[in-house]
């Protein structure tokens, strides 16, 4: 096989907000030797993805609400399993990543005496959120994306990450199939960082950006352990276009419909589980709010709306819509009967009148535009949806530098798992910024120390003649197949299982079937398929690494079961000793909740060839640290090598 091979010092592998951000702190701290690479620069969730209002997670900036770097620290880590060091870097650095979006031109409002004001998201215990609109993260791509052109940071676009190469437990480069001229491409590196996504393209069920797939899977092969894999967030979304249904598409009050395969049959499949209308049109108004499935709020909340389109979608087969076009059984609502909260907040709004469609124009009128502009007319036709895979709360383990247990490789943005069983809205933009600061950090301070050895890494080793090597038989071993099965036939099977048997409904005996398919498959790789045309290498590749990630992940979930582990966050266990939350519902939604009683425990998992591993660990908690000024400075110039010990 023949590999163009080059060297660049520090490797940011993705063009989200997190890698462009990463690049670019990298290079104003003095580090020229950078290169950004990316299958597709303006592919990603960051670019590609939004909601009705998205949120970025802050501090409080604004009036007189009493907020604090270790009141928000501690409200990150009570969601569960989150290490209390990571949460405190993400509430004491929160305010300098988000002001430096803001000098860089992101629009996020502020008053007319410059206070960046904040509403309430999901999970936050203040008023924390703020938004630029539906596309908050692609616009703070663009602008870090105008920043980072403007500073002739290189870029390889067109690079798709197929293998990390990695020896005793370092990162020494990445192996890229170049999409464009169909060559592999080897990239030695000092300090790899991977700021790739989540695991876009793991389910079928998934309001994913469809050009967002995600390295996680070769991260895990390489020996990075993951962490709090089993986390999720699911949600409803449309499926085309792939887009959350969260805030105001669900206050408006649509009506929630299903149709038989061919669109006969129509009928609004909630009432019979409701008492009344205004119940269930009160329940509507809340899934704005608690937009993420949530097992806590299936007896007391509106996630029950989520097991009822799960139910009509996967188990009955129908498809399930949203029609903006009519109020409920096409009669006159009488809003005064709807709870307080819908009641009052319609009413204030001026939207207690007219058809769904009319009350999302008056709340938000972009996000009744959104949909125009990608050719459906909410005023016209109905919108598909479904419960959709949104964000993996779980990700690669990182320390308080974002950095993985091998030593160089970094982890920042969805592909770390600095997230728990619940976050606030919008923290993960900030999540981003901050792991970007944390992780160009720790580099410039090790580079400030060895700057006089930099050659070092740059000549060539007997490990790197060994990794080369390796590389060579990895690619040949892809280049048979003999099968019978075909790419895409394959690559829609594994995906549909997935979401059937790891998704929002999760069962041990479909887990475990699931499992060994993928071992087996994992096997023989690729010789289970047919042919291989090379127009098809990058496809194989991107199959290969959702395999991987498929295997560590649902190795997680039956080890969680495995360890008496019960329905939490946006996971419902199935289990025949607990009760349903609807005596309607099917024998598969019985369930019993955890209670709190895994979230002081961290799982991480490894795997090689052969296995997989689990254990378990307690979380890191919040550090107490010592702010007499004085110390701080002093340890400051120290570990930033301002002087010497």
């Amino acid at each position: 096989m023949e590999i163009q091979t080059e060297r660049v010092r520090h490797v940011v592998a993705g063009s989200g907000a997190a890698g462009f951000q990463t690049a670019i702190r990298l290079f104003e701290g003095g580090e020229r030797d950078v290169v950004l690479i990316t299958e597709n620069r303006k592919a990603g969730t960051s670019r590609n993805t939004g909601s009705d209002k998205q949120t970025y997670y802050k501090i409080s900036l604004a009036g007189d609400q009493m907020d604090s770097v270790a009141n928000m620290a501690q409200d990150l880590f009570e969601g569960g399993c989150v290490d209390g060091d990571t949460a405190l870097c993400e509430a004491a650095l929160s305010a300098r990543g988000f002001y430096s979006l803001v000098e860089m031109g992101v629009p996020f409002p502020e008053s007319l005496f410059g206070e960046s004001a904040g509403y309430k998201t999901d999970h936050d215990f203040g008023r924390r959120g703020t938004s630029a609109g539906p596309y908050t993260s692609r616009l703070m791509t663009e602008r870090l994306e105008e920043k980072a052109d403007r500073l002739g940071i290189v870029i390889y676009d067109h690079l798709q990450i197929i293998r990390l190469l990695v020896k005793n437990e370092k990162i020494y480069g990445f192996l890229c199939l170049d999409t464009e001229t169909d060559e592999y491409r080897l990239i030695w590196c000092e300090n790899g960082i991977l700021a790739t996504g989540g695991p876009g393209r793991l389910y079928f069920d998934s309001v994913y950006p469809e050009s967002q797939s995600g390295a996680n899977g070769l991260a895990l092969e390489a020996g990075v352990k993951g962490k709090n894999l089993t986390e999720w967030q699911y949600g409803i979304a449309s499926r085309y276009p792939r887009w959350n249904v969260s805030g105001t598409y669900m206050q408006a009050l649509p009506v929630v419909m299903s149709a038989a395969e061919d669109g006969t049959d129509e009928r609004e499949f909630l009432l019979p589980f409701f008492s009344t209308r205004e119940d269930m049109m009160s329940a509507i108004f809340l899934k704005g709010y608690q937009w993420p499935f949530d097992t806590d709020r299936i007896w007391n909340g509106s996630s029950v709306i989520d097991l009822l389109v799960y139910q009509e979608t996967v188990l009955f087969g129908r498809r399930v819509y949203l029609d903006f076009r009519r109020n409920t059984g096409n009669e006159e609502i009488c809003f005064q009967k709807l709870s307080k909260e819908a009641y009052d907040y319609l009413k204030q709004a001026g939207a207690d009148k007219g058809t769904p469609f009319e009350r999302l124009k008056i709340m938000n009128p972009q996000a009744a535009e959104f949909y125009k502009e990608h050719g459906i007319d909410l005023k016209e036709q109905p919108l598909e949806i479904a419960v959709c895979a949104q964000h993996n709360n779980g990700g690669l383990s990182v320390d308080c530098w974002w950095e993985t247990d091998v030593r160089n490789l970094f982890a920042v943005g969805e592909a770390s798992g600095t997230h728990g069983i619940k976050r606030p809205g919008g923290s993960a933009l900030n999540a981003g910024q901050t792991g970007a600061l944390r992780a160009s950090q720790r580099i410039l301070q090790r580079c400030r120390q060895t700057y006089e050895k930099s050659d070092k890494w740059e000549r060539e080793t007997e490990t790197e003649k060994e990794l080369l090597r390796e590389a060579e038989m990895f690619l040949e071993t892809m280049e048979h197949s003999s099968g019978e099965e075909s790419l895409e036939e394959a690559w829609i099977h594994a995906q549909k299982e997935m979401s059937a048997s790891g998704g929002m409904i999760r069962s041990r005996d479909s887990l475990l079937k699931r499992y060994k398919e993928i071992e087996e498959e994992l096997k023989q790789f690729p010789k289970g398929l047919k042919i291989i045309l090379k127009s098809q290498r990058s496809l194989l590749f991107h199959y290969r690494e959702l395999l991987l990630a498929q295997r560590a992940y649902t190795y997680a979930m039956l080890d969680y079961m495995e360890h008496g582990g019960k329905s939490r966050g946006s996971a419902l266990y199935t289990d025949q000793e607990g009760r349903k939350p609807l005596e309607q519902l099917p024998e598969l939604f019985r369930c019993r909740l955890d209670q709190g009683e895994h979230s002081g425990m961290i799982q991480e998992v490894c795997m090689d060839h052969r296995e997989c591993n689990a254990w378990w660990r307690p979380v890191r908690e919040i550090p107490k640290t010592d702010l007499f000024f004085e110390n701080v400075w002093k340890e400051f110039r120290l570990r930033n090598h301002l002087i010497k010990k």
